[in-house]
């Protein structure tokens, strides 16, 4: 099952953007709705808003007249956390419940207008937001819904920021333009995107980039963060640290356009014990990888762990990202191994040191016009200087007294 959290502020549009994706073949399991259910008459969620609020925010027939809710709700943050903390638990249980209820090979779209504010985006494999300008949100709901303009500037101010969606965004759907303008934007997603991820993921298989660098993408730390986030939500507790590891880690470094992520865990059980908490999350497992072969090679160059002859404690267990908008490589080590250590050097030798980084650069490109775009020749072909790398790094972290 593909789970995918949509989101966007009042008025974006992420009701016509959900209704694409049910025509596709989206089971969409819709929070406002959701959240209409569960303070239906006769349920604790009423009768909490009811005690919190007060009884004039009933209609004579007993409903909920949401207009004097919102008048009460919207009229600082002290009164939307207590509205919050009253509805959020029951959709959230709610939603659980639908979830459970459908086929395990489903898209399932997520519409949840809080995504941001409740702190949930990192439970999702795939974030989509919907954007549009707060004048067009505006005009949308005082021409649409009937809201009075001022009402609908609040309603929008009191939501999270364009600056805190982005920050969760995989996806950013712009829908400044007519409903058919955004009709194609979901169908070219859906089948360029959701559908290959929704593939992917039921056969445990990656999607891999290109064996191509490319010149450095400033947005490269900023969707390492996301992964990061997603992935300590996945471990819980079995992960000690969580890292952006790898090449895209360097500022100004062209690279190939994969994310590295580097798990800390105890012990390979428990990395084992990863394997499915990962798949949910979007990334299956590579069994055929189970050790760092060329830091291996690397052992003879310096002498500085305990039984680093040990073959042992170059194990480690991969995984990789199963959506082929964002491939990501995620290495699950052992705390206090050679190849987890060196990995945390390895960023901060290459963030120091201009020449490695141009040692670094030099090598890849060489491996790059030999590999012919066979990705096992690239990394045999890159991976030899590694040996090297390997004992010049650790003579700087001697040199500058580094810690992980």
């Amino acid at each position: 099952m593909l789970r995918i959290g949509l989101t966007g502020g009042i008025g974006a549009g992420k009701s016509a953007l959900s209704t694409t994706f049910a025509k596709c073949g989206a089971v969409i399991v819709d929070g406002d709705v959701i959240a209409r259910e569960v303070v239906q008459p006769g349920t604790a969620g009423l009768a909490a808003l009811v005690e919190a609020f007060g009884a004039d925010i009933l209609l004579p027939d007993g409903s909920l007249d949401r207009p004097a809710l919102a008048a009460k709700a919207f009229a600082d943050d002290e009164a939307r956390q207590r509205l919050n903390g009253i509805v959020h638990p029951l959709v959230g249980k709610r939603r659980a419940e639908i979830i459970a209820s459908v086929p395990e090979d489903s898209v399932v779209v997520e519409d949840i207008p809080l995504l941001v504010e409740s702190g949930m985006a990192p439970l999702f494999p795939l974030v989509v937001v919907v954007h549009a300008d707060v004048e067009v949100r505006v005009r949308r709901l005082v021409e649409q819904r009937g809201m009075p303009e001022e009402d609908a500037r609040a309603r929008i101010a009191a939501q999270a920021s364009d600056e805190q969606r982005r920050a969760v965004a995989d996806i950013w759907v712009d829908n400044s333009g007519s409903p058919e303008e955004l009709e194609r934007r979901a169908r070219e997603l859906w089948d360029n995107r959701i559908l290959p991820f929704a593939h992917n993921l039921s056969k445990r298989e990656i999607a891999r980039a290109p064996v191509r660098l490319v010149a450095p993408d400033p947005t490269w730390p900023d969707q390492a963060r996301r992964i990061v986030n997603r992935l300590r939500t996945a471990c819980g507790h079995r992960a000690l640290r969580v890292d952006h590891i790898g090449s895209t880690a360097v500022p100004d470094l062209p690279a190939k356009d994969v994310i590295d992520i580097q798990i800390t865990v105890e012990s390979l059980a428990i990395a084992d014990e990863l394997a499915e908490p990962l798949l949910a999350a979007g990334y299956p497992r590579w069994e055929h990888i189970s050790e760092d072969t060329a830091r291996a090679d690397a052992r003879s160059t310096v002498d500085r762990f305990d039984h680093q002859d040990d073959e042992s404690l170059w194990q480690k267990r991969i995984h990789a990202s199963a959506d082929p908008g964002r491939p990501t490589n995620v290495h699950v080590r052992v705390d206090g191994w050679p190849g987890q250590q060196f990995a945390l050097l390895f960023v901060d030798w290459l963030r120091n040191n201009p020449d490695a980084r141009a040692g670094c650069l030099a090598v890849k490109r060489e491996a790059e016009r030999g590999a012919g775009g066979d990705i096992s020749a690239y990394v045999a072909a890159k991976e030899r200087w590694y040996p090297d790398a390997y004992r010049r790094a650790w003579a700087w972290a001697d040199s500058t007294g580094w810690r992980p």
